[in-house]
């Protein structure tokens, strides 16, 4: 499917009779609207409805939804509106041609780099890390590694999954100051946890509590090559659509992402990558709507036949389809302004926001100055201030920033691309005034 050609998922659209008739996305294709100007970082900062009287350097909490979004979401709500039951039947249950998760996969398997068939829909990172380690076929004895680092979500995914098999969770350290952490130590402190009973391994991409960014890719390739048995699982939130990397070539095993963030997808969605042979794997936890051989297994009472896929993993029951297929919309923005495009600017922005702090004695920046080991998160600490004291500083003068939430916390600034040069100066020169 030509997705910038036809733009099936984005058109607003009045049905009619048509969906009656069954002509779903061909009413939807002829009621096209183009995506917006995108050439300028102004023209896609005028996508977005935020409170112009603040400088939003918090947006990866959970986005603001952009111009095309917004559309693709109102389509889908006025079309179920319009008629409800037509619109999930023809839009859930049709074949391929026809089949609305599945032209949402494949623009999302598109900017991964993977298939639209190894693409599960999901609601959120948390829910896509414990499906993940819920699903793996862990025994007692076996053993699944995180880090130190590592996300409440993440913890609690695999805690839970390993008290119900029966095997262990123990955690690494990969550094002692992300600031000064090096690819070589990153590895190195990865491999050396590595033991004897680690079946699984899990780390996040980008680390919100300090903003370090993992090299995902070496330590992959470091890992498989000395244990190429153990999976690795990632946390990838605040990697994708904030880093240019092709994240089913990187030689991870599994990739559980919320795109509420900085893919500016709708709030409440989210995707699980796999392999098919990592999909094949898992054992369900929640009856799907998506593989029509669970219903039929069901429907005439046998054992289901085949390997687990995405779409057996995907959790079924009806959600919010406004905003599970209006997902696609947000993948085809990204691919408008360009991968490289656009981490390029995350990370113009965020070496602004480390160059200009960094020169402060009062200031310790903790994300590591190198913007390949950094993304688009900066996480910094003032002596003699806490952290929500310095958001609140902040706040005072209208800067919206955030504090990490871990055992030790820090305030952070992230710039992304609904903020200017001219902002992260304000918002620096504020920092700097609170530090004296």
């Amino acid at each position: 499917m030509d997705i910038n050609r036809r733009r099936l998922l984005i058109a607003p659209v009045a049905l009619g009779g048509a969906v009656a008739a069954g002509g779903l996305l061909g009413a939807l294709a002829a009621e096209t609207r183009p995506l917006p100007d995108l050439s300028t970082w102004e023209a896609i900062r005028a996508q977005f409805e935020l409170d112009p009287g603040l400088a939003h350097f918090a947006s990866f909490f959970i986005a603001s939804h952009p111009a095309p979004v917004r559309d693709a979401i109102e389509t889908w709500r006025r079309a179920m509106d319009h008629n409800p039951f037509h619109v999930i039947e023809h839009g859930m249950f049709e074949g391929d041609d026809a089949n609305v998760p599945l032209k949402v996969q494949t623009a999302i398997g598109q900017y991964v780099g993977g298939r639209a068939e190894d693409i599960a829909l999901i609601r959120s990172t948390t829910e896509g890390l414990s499906l993940v380690y819920h699903g793996l076929p862990l025994k007692a004895g076996d053993e699944i590694l995180l880090t130190t680092h590592d996300h409440y979500s993440h913890h609690e995914s695999a805690r839970l999954s390993a008290e119900r098999s029966g095997a262990g969770v123990r955690r690494v350290k990969l550094y002692d100051d992300a600031s000064t952490a090096s690819v070589d130590s990153l590895v190195s402190n990865w491999l050396a946890g590595i033991g004897p009973k680690t079946r699984v391994a899990g780390i996040t991409w980008v680390h919100s509590s300090t903003g370090i960014r993992l090299p995902v890719r070496e330590m992959a390739r470091a890992l498989k090559a000395k244990h190429p048995d153990v999976l690795i699982v990632l946390d990838g939130v605040h990697g994708i659509g904030a880093v240019d990397e092709t994240i089913a070539t990187t030689g991870i095993d599994y990739l559980a992402a919320g795109t509420h963030k900085w893919m500016f997808a709708p709030r409440g969605t989210g995707v699980v990558w796999s392999s098919g042979d990592g999909w094949a794997r898992l054992r369900p936890l929640v009856p799907n709507f998506t593989e029509w051989e669970s219903y039929n297994a069901w429907a005439e009472e046998r054992p289901i036949n085949g390997p687990t896929t995405a779409s057996r993993m995907a959790p079924g029951g009806f959600h919010a389809f406004e905003h599970q297929w209006a997902m696609g919309a947000a993948f085809e923005m990204h691919q408008a302004m360009g991968r490289a495009r656009v981490a390029g600017r995350i990370r113009e922005l965020n070496d602004r926001i480390k160059q200009q702090l960094s020169g402060n004695p009062k200031i310790k920046v903790h994300t590591p100055r190198s913007g390949d080991l950094s993304a688009g998160i900066v996480a910094f600490e003032i002596d003699g201030m806490k952290p929500e004291d310095v958001v609140k500083r902040l706040g005072e003068q209208k800067i919206v920033a955030s504090t990490s939430p871990y055992a030790v916390s820090y305030a952070r600034l992230a710039g992304s691309l609904v903020n200017t040069p001219e902002e992260v100066d304000r918002a620096t020169r504020a920092v700097l005034q609170l530090a004296g």
